[in-house]
């Protein structure tokens, strides 16, 4: 992703926010749907680590790469993973997991549970909203606010975790949002918490 123009990446902020893309140009205006799902990859770094005996790259170096995706662009993901190193062996040992079929069921299972809810998908549901068909305990709401403050995250970062919360409790067939599903949420923040770890 870092391999794209910081211009080029901000462009998509609006459609990734609002569903639609606006053209304006001296005498006319057009709005076109846009409603999509943006999957990206990078590197923590120009050398693609960021700590261990492999990183070449200095602090400076790693800022400036990163610098590429400005805080309001990485805002709008809802899920931000680190994928670790493989250990040694698991290349050639088969783990046994849920099937595909598995998770998939459960995935459509939870998009109907959210539809019958309010009529629409948790994603699309305003601040408002939120609090009529996702509302949360006054104790898990607080540690929502703390933990947002804490990892130096926005407003809107704050209703995307609370949406991804609801959903996580949708694919266990939760009626309630419980404090793990808050936890498990937050912890799709991974590129957050390596800025916050880069800039310390």
């Amino acid at each position: 992703m870092p391999e794209f123009a910081r211009s080029t990446l901000d462009a998509l902020r609006q459609p990734l926010e609002s569903g639609e893309v606006h053209i304006s140009r001296a005498a006319l205006q057009v709005r076109f749907p846009s409603r999509f799902q943006l999957v990206a990859a990078m590197n923590p770094s120009p050398c693609g680590y960021y700590q261990g005996q492999q990183l070449r790259s200095n602090p400076d170096q790693i800022l400036k790469y990163l610098g590429k995706l400005s805080g309001p662009f990485l805002d709008r993901f809802d899920l931000s993973v680190e994928v670790a190193e493989l250990p040694k062996g698991s290349l050639t040992q088969h783990a046994q997991g849920e099937s595909s079929a598995m998770i998939k069921q459960r995935v459509i299972n939870a998009r109907k549970l959210q539809l019958e809810r309010s009529g629409k998908l948790n994603s699309q549901l305003s601040g408002k909203e939120l609090h009529q068909h996702a509302s949360l305990s006054l104790e898990n709401s607080e540690f929502l606010e703390s933990s947002i403050s804490q990892l130096g995250l926005s407003a809107r970062a704050f209703h995307r975790v609370w949406r991804l919360a609801r959903t996580i409790a949708d694919l266990k067939q939760q009626k309630d949002i419980q404090r793990n599903d808050i936890v498990e949420a937050l912890s799709y923040r991974a590129m957050d918490r390596l800025l916050k770890r880069l800039s310390a």
